[in-house]
């Protein structure tokens, strides 16, 4: 292969920009640690009716449109996921309690403690707060939907048919936070299914349900350690996959398994110049002996 300078300065200039990239990409998945106050929900599915207030109220605090079919349990019949215009939804679990009785779980945003989507968003259109909440800057936003690539659980949607779109996702009502109130659908539950509070102590409260009623729970907190830790915590006495809660989530979070590979990028481009500088002086060299030798066979040819 010959080398010429312009093709090494292409394959440098490449290189410099992979290292960029590799740089921009650490820095993204750095996450604000979160407070000792940061906030979650427990979900004890156990005790939820599948009423759907939930979503009524999600719908009436976000200026959404009104659930699907409001009273009417055939909404169950099919597999729900949440929309741009719809932040959560309930399901009805493909799985009986041993009485029994059916079994719902509401599904949204999880509002991981640390978020692949805002680890992976290059212009932080999405943030992690150390309050809890994993708030949206539609303002930042590129529309790259990066997001609804990475994040293990599903969540953001896109508004394909609008002509402004942007991404679109429960916001745990940071809003209402930050004015001291409780996300709107934990405030409606009537049968108290959705508790609010300080996730480490909602933490306790789930271990110590459990261990005090250990026949009536599956011995896990789905999202104590799901994606490196979620805000939303779930109990169960029926077996969360079949509550439609994803199965196979890592433990380690998402940006730390990245921030593995990524580190080694700086080391790599480190290396790179030195080596192509190499290859460049041994095919330069190459082709001047080449060029000797093929004087030089010319001029005996000529004697």
């Amino acid at each position: 292969m010959k080398m010429n300078r312009r093709l090494l300065f292409r394959i440098a200039a490449a290189a410099g920009t992979a290292g960029v990239a590799g740089a921009a990409a650490t820095t993204r998945a750095s996450i604000l640690p979160a407070s000792k106050d940061a906030r979650g929900v427990l979900v004890d599915t156990t005790l939820c009716i599948g009423c759907r207030g939930c979503e009524a109220a999600c719908a009436e605090a976000n200026a959404l449109p009104d659930p699907e079919k409001p009273g009417d349990d055939s909404v169950f019949a099919s597999k729900r996921t949440t929309s741009p215009t719809t932040y959560t939804v309930v399901q009805k679990g493909a799985q009986k309690s041993a009485s029994g009785d059916n079994r719902y779980a509401k599904t949204q945003c999880m509002h991981c403690v640390a978020p692949a989507c805002a680890s992976g968003c290059v212009v932080k259109a999405l943030e992690k707060t150390p309050e809890g909440p994993v708030v949206y800057h539609a303002n930042r936003c590129l529309g790259c939907r990066y997001c609804m690539i990475v994040c293990p659980f599903g969540v953001p949607k896109y508004e394909f048919q609008s002509a402004t779109p942007l991404v679109r996702k429960c916001t745990f009502c940071a809003e209402r936070q930050g004015k001291g109130l409780a996300p709107a659908c934990t405030e409606v539950c009537p049968a108290g299914a959705l508790k609010f509070g300080r996730r480490a102590d909602l933490l306790e409260e789930a271990r110590t349900r459990i261990y005090t009623k250990p026949d009536a729970y599956v011995h896990k907190i789905y999202g104590e350690d799901e994606a490196g830790g979620t805000s939303w915590l779930y109990i169960s006495d029926v077996p969360f996959e079949s509550l439609a809660l994803p199965a196979g989530i890592e433990k380690k979070s998402y940006p730390e398994m990245a921030d593995g590979a990524l580190s080694a990028v700086p080391f790599v481009i480190t290396l790179w110049p030195p080596l192509l500088m190499g290859m460049y002086t041994f095919s330069k060299r190459r082709d001047e002996v080449a060029a000797v030798e093929g004087n030089e066979r010319q001029e005996e040819g000529h004697v």
